[in-house]
């Protein structure tokens, strides 16, 4: 049996008509930009996520990107994450000339160590980006608790977690500024790039929004220099049709998590592969279902020859990238997250995933480590 990694037809196949009629009223509408889209999603994504302030944006990338201008971090200033996620969280440092400080991850659920944050603080920090990998939430009590008395701001990349919950209200609204991703792959998927902010704060928020555009308000007077971060009309439209089906895909996703967990107990595997670890007072919505597997490589070679789909969250941790070199840091630097990268591989756990298709996963792991 092939198993895809993710299908994407799957999901839109039972919402297709909605969705085509959606693209197709901002079609007739000829409003691409700005307009009753962009504002019916973000108080509805608002609403779905406990905020007062939800701003549409291009990409998960330029949520960073803002969230940092929106707090004026730049040359001389220093940003704590985690050396474990997607570029796109160091990267953002990096191009507003400020320097990322990597830290370890927590070997339990790929999150910052939090422990870790708090004490590479130094007097030039100036934010902490906790990345809430996977689904699940990074420990942001203790983040939230230092930074406030030395007031620095805690920015959330949620990219991979909307939805998810940290003792019991959504990750977004926690710290200074929430970013999320609306990639395709994402379990809220627009139909190309796009990415929101987030914040509790009226006055970040009106800084959020004027960067989204250039500074600009009124048309052509300029307060701040910023960007084009514009969500587009018709991801905002693609988005609305999809937001009321979030909570009942994330359900199915929790579902499919723990089926993987009953299948992989029968199966006597227990002792060969580490399943994700769902840590107390958090809800993981499980972008991904990520597993530590002996021989992970070989492990990989076997699934792809018997057509399951995997893929592996992710191979080089930022302290050994190339471009990161000049800031100094060595193999063995962060023994944890390097550990993650050679042993992680995720396996498909999209919401219409079916019993049968998790079976043929397991019985293909199964296989290559009892023969």
């Amino acid at each position: 049996m092939t198993v895809p990694l993710l299908d994407l037809y799957a999901q839109y196949r039972p919402l297709r008509e909605e969705l085509l009629a959606a693209v197709t009223r901002v079609c007739d509408s000829q409003r691409f930009i700005g307009g009753s889209e962009i504002d019916g999603f973000e108080r509805e994504v608002a609403t779905h996520l406990q905020v007062p302030h939800a701003l549409g944006v291009s990409s998960g990338t330029d949520a960073l990107v803002m969230a940092l201008m929106a707090l004026e971090i730049g040359p001389g200033d220093e940003v704590v994450t985690s050396t474990y996620s997607f570029f796109a969280t160091a990267g953002a440092i990096a191009r507003v000339g400020a320097t990322p400080v990597f830290v370890d991850i927590d070997s339990d659920t790929f999150n910052i160590d939090a422990a870790a944050a708090v004490a590479a603080i130094t007097p030039r920090t100036r934010a902490i980006i906790p990345v809430h990998l996977f689904g699940q939430p990074a420990d942001l009590a203790p983040l939230i608790e230092a930074t406030s008395k030395a007031e620095i701001a805690v920015i959330e990349d949620a990219a991979q977690a909307i939805g998810a919950a940290y003792q019991g209200r959504p990750v977004g609204g926690w710290g200074a500024i929430g970013c999320f991703s609306f990639f395709p792959s994402k379990n809220l998927g627009a139909f190309g790039d796009a990415g929101l902010v987030t914040s509790t704060d009226d006055a970040i928020a009106r800084r959020l929004r004027l960067l989204r555009n250039h500074g600009m308000e009124p048309k052509y007077y300029h307060h701040l220099v910023g960007g084009n971060f514009r969500l587009d009309a018709l991801q905002a439209a693609v988005l609305r049709v999809k937001l009321p089906h979030l909570t009942a895909w994330t359900a199915a996703r929790q579902h499919n998590a723990a089926h993987y967990r009953a299948l992989f107990a029968e199966a006597g595997l227990i002792d060969m592969v580490r399943l994700p670890t769902e840590a107390p007072d958090r809800t993981h919505i499980y972008n991904q279902f990520v597993i530590r597997a002996t021989d992970r490589d070989r492990l990989q070679a076997h699934l792809t020859a018997g057509g399951i789909g995997t893929e592996i969250y992710y191979p080089v941790p930022f302290h050994q990238q190339e471009c990161f070199v000049p800031l100094g840091y060595r193999p063995g630097a962060f023994p944890l997250a390097e550990a993650a990268a050679a042993s992680s591989l995720a396996l498909p756990i999209y919401p219409e995933l079916t019993h049968a298709q998790q079976a043929a996963v397991v019985d293909a792991i199964r296989t290559f480590y009892r023969r």
